[in-house]
């Protein structure tokens, strides 16, 4: 072996499986080899480092072998298997691929929303430990994470260091003052954040059941927080080079008595004109709440022109019958849809939503879902999600309840992908109800998308953030008692339009006052 990379070994104090340690043998870069090095004991989270703790990050091992350089990629490959740890992808882990042709244009990827069996215990206990896992891995990518060690390894001496914790426990002393109880998979430990801090406005902001990474100093007994990392989202931005829209409509509530349908149909007639945007638009997501339901809420039927969810997607239906065949439609559903209200959710079933199965240019997904629009290698990638954890961010986090985001909904979406999850509250009042997950959860949002699309709010608010466009749709309803009773004033009859050439964002206005 290379003295310098043995050296290294010896510095760093690692103790390696022998096939590990003969695979070193094979590097002649030193820096490609302290940086294998370096992921090796993050994937391993300790100074030992064996298949069997390895196989306990399967996912970080492969992201590290695919970014070694060819001859090196394949030594790593076969050393790995040869330990029993698969590098292979599985499918059935969070969004699916649906089967299509190259030439459609487009993939889709489901999310899981199974649920073969009594949920029990241990799939909470599992569901969190997979979300754990999945943002621990994300924030191991992140810059500047010095010292980074599991709880338990934290000793009894003062030190400098990194942990990455999900929220178990926050509380204010009389000094106002923070402690925070984070966890990991190997144990807990308290957090103490000072009024005067830096890090005291981050930490403020930390919701029960958030998965940060916590710079600190300390021993086991406490640790005083120095920063806090969230997992965040980045994107460069994607153009694609044919010239066509996408246009996102949401919360059509076809059914209800307050349904704007002579609005609606003013969006027909152009979508079917010559107008040169209109000719443009190659696709549209319909991003849930398509019908109004039945039973959604006590007292709902008299609210209702159509009585049955059958009469409500009839009249659905016979609205996108109208959209021009050329246009692929992709519609996930809502909590008025006629689905489970827990997510993630499946499609709208072929019971209820029959006759939606014969539109040839609709395509039915799960919500959430992602749909990635392909062109000569690119792929332009939108996050569909109907958004019932507005709510509770809004509810829940202090700078949102000030600006009363109700009005401006894309504020609470941004904190979606700084934690890079569609709703990490778990247990607070408004927040959703999910189905647990014990192999990954599929509320996580793993590839950060160009556009993040959500509903349920009913007002238009548009925000880009860090590269990712946040759109939250407008609706197709008139204000209901509900909504006036809490003060929420619906902005409706507003689509916006995409062009994935330019990124230009034109918002039409389909009501009668502007027809």
């Amino acid at each position: 072996m290379n003295p310098e990379i043995l050296n290294l070994v010896r510095e760093k104090g690692l103790l390696l499986e022998k096939d590990l340690f003969e695979m070193l043998e094979r590097f002649d870069d030193v820096n490609l080899a302290e940086g294998f090095l370096d992921s090796l004991e993050r994937a391993s989270g300790k100074k030992i480092i064996t298949s069997s703790n390895l196989n306990n990050n399967v996912s970080y091992v492969r992201e590290i072998v695919k970014d070694l350089p060819g001859e090196m990629k394949s030594v790593a490959e076969k050393t790995f298997v040869k330990l029993g740890i698969s590098l292979e992808m599985k499918k059935e882990l969070h969004f699916k691929e649906k089967d299509k042709p190259e030439e459609a244009g487009y993939k889709i990827f489901y999310s899981d929303t199974k649920n073969e069996k009594k949920v029990d215990v241990k799939d909470f206990v599992g569901h969190f430990r997979a979300r754990y896992q999945q943002i621990q891995r994300m924030l191991m990518q992140r810059p500047g994470l010095e010292n980074l060690v599991s709880i338990n390894k934290i000793s009894g001496e003062r030190k400098s260091f990194t942990i990455i914790g999900i929220v178990s426990e926050k509380r204010k002393t009389k000094n106002k003052n923070l402690i925070i109880k984070f966890e990991d998979l190997t144990g807990s430990i308290n957090a103490l954040v000072k009024l005067e801090s830096d890090a005291f406005e981050k930490a403020d902001e930390l919701q029960m059941d958030d998965i940060v990474a916590v710079r600190a100093s300390g021993n086991r007994e406490i640790v005083f927080v120095q920063d806090i990392v969230f997992p965040d989202a980045y994107k460069e931005k994607t153009f694609l080079e044919e010239d066509y829209c996408i246009a996102f409509i949401s919360d059509i509530h076809a059914g209800s008595a307050k349904h704007l349908g002579k609005e609606f149909s003013n969006f027909l007639e152009w979508i079917n004109s010559r107008d040169e945007l209109a000719e443009k638009i190659k696709y549209i997501f319909f991003v849930g709440d398509n019908v109004d339901g039945v039973g959604v809420f006590p007292g709902q039927e008299s609210l209702l022109s159509l009585k049955s969810l059958k009469e409500q997607y009839s009249l659905l239906a016979d609205y996108l019958k109208k959209i021009p065949k050329r246009i692929t439609m992709f519609m996930c559903p809502g909590q008025h849809d006629s689905v489970r209200v827990p997510e993630p959710q499946p499609a709208i079933d072929s019971y209820y939503g029959k006759e939606l199965y014969d539109i040839p240019n609709l395509i039915l997904v799960s919500n959430p879902s992602m749909i990635k629009l392909v062109e000569k290698g690119k792929e332009f990638k939108i996050l569909m999600y109907h958004g019932a954890s507005i709510h509770s961010f809004i509810n829940e986090i202090a700078e949102l309840r000030k600006l009363k985001a109700h009005s401006c909904p894309a504020k609470a979406v941004r904190h979606m992908l700084k934690r890079r999850h569609l709703a990490p509250m778990h247990g607070v009042s408004n927040s959703i109800v999910y189905v647990p997950n014990p192999k990954r959860d599929p509320l996580v949002i793993d590839e950060v998308p160009d556009v993040f699309c959500t509903g349920e709010v009913h007002r238009l608010d548009i925000e880009n953030y860090n590269g990712v466009l946040i759109i939250t749709g407008s609706c197709w309803q008139a204000q209901t008692d509900f909504e006036e009773k809490v003060g929420n004033i619906p902005d409706p009859c507003k689509i916006p339009v995409l062009n994935v050439r330019t990124r230009e964002l034109k918002i039409l206005d389909f009501s009668e006052a502007e027809k």
